[in-house]
């Protein structure tokens, strides 16, 4: 035990895990979308994945199938899921064009933004939203709140 470490090689502290209805269609378009690379995938009942492992830009995630009889669904079963999951890469167009190509719907489009980022929002074709971005200034806190658009609260 004592060679253990807390966070296993090649994850970070903080991993997202998805779930999705149908996680092998999940990795098929997470690897075209973004370059994906499945690392480890354990099958479980009636075709479905227990858990999955994929890495995109050297971050893993982790995702598995819907349990709704263990409570484990994902955002297209009723409810859509507050989180959304931020990938920085280094040509945020052509991802987000492939992302597109690849089935997923556009819900902000791509283009470059007040706080330095060029920045666009899609939605998985598993109801999972994915902020794809690329840093284009670095900006204090005051370049950014001087460009920043005034809101009406």
């Amino acid at each position: 035990m004592a060679n253990v470490t807390p966070v296993p090689e090649g994850f970070g502290a903080v991993t997202p895990h998805l779930v999705v209805a149908g996680a092998a269609d999940a990795i098929e378009f997470y690897t075209k979308a973004f370059g994906a690379e499945e690392k480890s995938r354990m099958p479980g009942p009636k075709g479905k994945l227990m858990y999955a492992e994929i890495e995109i830009a050297g971050a893993r995630v982790m995702l598995a199938d819907e349990f709704p009889e263990f409570g484990s669904t994902g955002p297209q079963s009723g409810s859509t899921s507050p989180v959304t999951i931020h990938l920085y890469v280094d040509d945020a167009d052509a991802v987000f064009a492939r992302a597109v190509e690849a089935g997923a719907k556009v819900t902000m489009p791509i283009e470059d933004m007040f706080w330095g980022d060029r920045y666009g929002k899609i939605e998985d074709p598993f109801g999972h939203s994915w902020a794809i971005a690329t840093r284009k200034e670095d900006l204090s806190d005051q370049e950014i709140m001087s460009r920043a658009p005034t809101m009406e609260m």
